[in-house]
């Protein structure tokens, strides 16, 4: 099978983004710009619908089924992204792919890539739980230069009771990311009761810190904010009497990662 170069790099393209005239869409639920929370700086950032996981604690429950989302055009959200790239560029920022999880759509999540890095020449980052992570192929990796990875648990059985779908998958893409030397920030949300036992966060901070590619650590408080989503929906917040973390609790945890030989925010 013949491979498709990029003319501009010589690198090796996605497929979506080797094809110049065959459009391709996808499932798109919004896109917004933002700061310090989807990577580095300013971003323009994509919401892709669809997603494998129905976790417990999701702020987005509105994503989840692809069906739900706008049919959209790469171009059209290439066409919104450039209207923004000299202030993104001011703000030493980017482009995030987000959902929902992008690599439900890989095709279209690579086609976006590639364009927003080759065509827009901004910094890209892939927001992923890793479930999907055998659906990103290596030239799709090739177009990101940040992966925002959501590790949400390192017992077995809370990973299962979060997220609804077993662990192995993220920890098999962690450990792919650091054989490619692919830049990863992990996300581990705080849930008291949850996810805050201090032998689950010392697995997750042992693993992250073992792969040598983990330049951050997000450690999220847990929060209601998405409650009135779940509601709107007709869906039960089972986490709705579960109290927010302390900014204690927060630093214990944080220090947890930071033993480890890891930076967190």
């Amino acid at each position: 099978m013949a491979v498709l170069l990029d003319q501009n790099t010589g690198i090796a393209a996605t497929p979506a983004g080797a094809a110049k005239h065959r459009p391709v869409e996808g499932s798109v639920h919004s896109w917004d710009l933002s700061t310090g929370v989807d990577g580095p700086g300013s971003r323009f950032v994509t919401f892709l619908s669809g997603c494998p996981l129905t976790c417990l604690y999701c702020h987005n429950p509105d994503t989840w089924r692809m069906r739900d989302g706008k049919r959209t055009s790469a171009d059209d959200v290439i066409a919104e992204a450039a209207k923004y790239t000299r202030f993104i560029a001011a703000a030493r920022g980017g482009a995030t792919i987000s959902g929902g999880e992008p690599l439900l759509q890989p095709v279209f999540a690579g086609e976006l890539l590639h364009r927003f890095k080759h065509e827009l020449g901004l910094h890209t980052a892939l927001d992923t739980s890793g479930f999907l992570g055998v659906r990103a192929t290596d030239a799709l990796l090739r177009d990101v230069d940040l992966v925002l990875l959501d590790i949400k648990s390192w017992d077995r059985e809370t990973y299962k009771k979060v997220t609804g779908r077993p662990l192995q998958p993220t920890l098999d893409f962690a450990r792919r990311l650091a054989d490619l030397g692919k830049e990863v920030h992990v996300r581990f949300v705080l849930v008291p009761g949850l996810t805050d036992d201090p032998a689950n966060i010392e697995g997750v901070a042992a693993f992250a810190g073992s792969l040598g590619n983990v330049s951050r650590v997000d450690v999220l408080p847990f929060h209601k904010l998405g409650e009135g989503k779940w509601q709107a929906l007709g869906m039960n917040f089972t986490l709705h009497g579960t109290p927010s973390p302390t900014p204690e609790q927060v630093a214990l945890a944080k220090g947890v990662f930071e033993a480890h030989g890891l930076t967190t925010v």
